[in-house]
């Protein structure tokens, strides 16, 4: 029998097994220990995985660095960090996760991916890896949202001359050919993308999409001081005034290089960089695009002023000193919209795919995902018994899939088991 049909047979039983070693899954990991719950991360690559091996060179925190906490670890605290309101590069993030894998020592495999979630008669889980099979009560799906880059329908027609790049896979400016550079997608990775070609001296057309922008420094503080004060990082989803309909809204741009700075797209304007609407198709060596540059433009500089505006209520209100400053006035737009771009013309050696992720849970066959592929749960235990899911945008609040909110989200969910891992004779025994 060879060892891998040996491994189809042995099945191996864990209380709880965990899906994903990044910070959702090690903090999942210290609060089970903590509760003596015996558990096992199979993780596909090693921990810490995307953070090492999916972001560019010069990639940082947007977030400051002191909202970087997790169960028994913080920044400042055991981290030992030095710069509370800088911003980590990627380095950086990669050695404040390894050395809270070093402080959880948590019981995790790695280079064993997860290939199905089946429902067991009478409760629990089937687990199938590329280790075999596990069997489970409760498993908890600890990979975020992000797993599949999505290319706009159009992207297809581009011709092979040209180097097409996820933006997972983008380094640095001297790995791309020479030539000009595309970029499709002003979220947060397509800014700061496209500003890491531009201070390189590239010539870059950037493809802008419906993303807002938000302000760095304003009003003597950065805005997430701001806007954690107010309380908006602790506002479950249910508060938030577009409900559930937030968890497919483009992040807010802005980036914390150098220090931190706003992106304005249209300085970018000033200095060169060319702007164009949203991607419509592309005909041969020809990218057309839609009429919609100054709306998207408009728009995002609407949400700006708009948080700018509940900052001022906030110290109005609170009687709060704080520097006044100017309006912001927009110091550039387009006469005309470009709606066209010729490849060849241009020199364009390399597009770059900005455009978002589609999540990906077909491995799990339990029904308890709605037409999108989302699963139905309630900070993230899910309709279907011991199934539970972390890391996810907006999985109860803002900072859900961040270093901000995970914690929370990770003792919510070690709670739910803990409390259903005790017999029902026992808590009504107690009670």
């Amino acid at each position: 029998m060879t060892v891998e049909a040996r491994r189809t047979q042995s099945r191996q039983h864990v209380p709880v097994l965990i899906v994903g070693g990044g910070q959702g899954g090690l903090s999942l990991s210290y609060l089970l220990k903590q509760e003596g719950i015996e558990h096992l991360i199979l993780e596909k690559h090693r921990i810490g995985h995307s953070w090492r091996a999916e972001r560019w060179d010069s990639f940082c925190l947007v977030t400051q660095n002191r909202q970087c906490r997790l169960p028994g670890f913080s920044y400042a605290g055991e981290y030992g960090g030095t710069d509370p309101y800088g911003f980590m590069l990627k380095d950086e993030i990669v050695a404040f996760l390894d050395k809270y894998a070093a402080l959880v020592e948590p019981p995790i495999r790695e280079g064993v991916a997860v290939t199905g979630v089946k429902e067991l008669e009478g409760g629990g889980f089937e687990v199938h890896s590329t280790d075999g099979i596990y069997t489970a009560d409760k498993v908890v799906i600890a990979i975020s949202g992000y797993h599949i880059p999505i290319v706009p329908r159009p992207g297809a027609a581009m011709p092979s001359s040209v180097l097409q790049v996820q933006s997972l896979d983008y380094r640095n400016p001297q790995s791309l050919p020479e030539g000009e550079i595309l970029v499709v997608g002003s979220g947060q990775s397509g800014c700061q993308i496209a500003e890491d070609l531009h201070l390189a001296g590239r010539k870059v057309h950037l493809a802008v999409g419906d993303a807002p922008r938000a302000p760095r420094v304003y009003r003597g503080r950065d805005s997430t001081d701001w806007l954690e004060e107010m309380g908006h990082y602790d506002m479950p989803i249910d508060d938030h005034p577009s409900s559930e309909k937030v968890r497919q809204n483009e992040n807010h741009y802005l980036t914390g290089r150098d220090g931190g700075r706003e992106i304005d797209l249209r300085k970018f304007a000033l200095q060169g960089m060319k702007l164009y609407g949203m991607l419509a198709g592309i005909d041969g060596h020809t990218v057309r695009f839609q009429p919609d540059l100054t709306h998207h433009l408009d728009n995002a500089d609407a949400t700006y002023m708009r948080i700018r505006a509940t900052i001022d209520d906030y110290i109005a209100r609170e009687g709060i000193d704080a520097p006044v400053e100017a309006p912001y006035v927009p110091c550039w737009a387009p006469e005309e919209e470009p709606l066209e771009l010729d490849l060849a013309a241009s020199n364009i050696s390399a597009v770059i795919w900005c455009t978002g992720f589609r999540m990906d849970f077909s491995f799990i066959q339990v029904p308890v995902f709605d037409g999108r592929g989302y699963p139905a749960h309630d900070r993230g235990v899910s309709a279907y018994e011991g199934l539970y899911f972390i890391g996810l945008p907006w999985l109860h609040t803002w900072g859900s899939g961040r270093y901000a909110g995970v914690a929370r989200d990770a003792a919510h969910i070690v709670e739910h088991i803990a409390g259903a891992s005790v017999p029902a004779a026992m808590l009504s025994a107690s009670g």
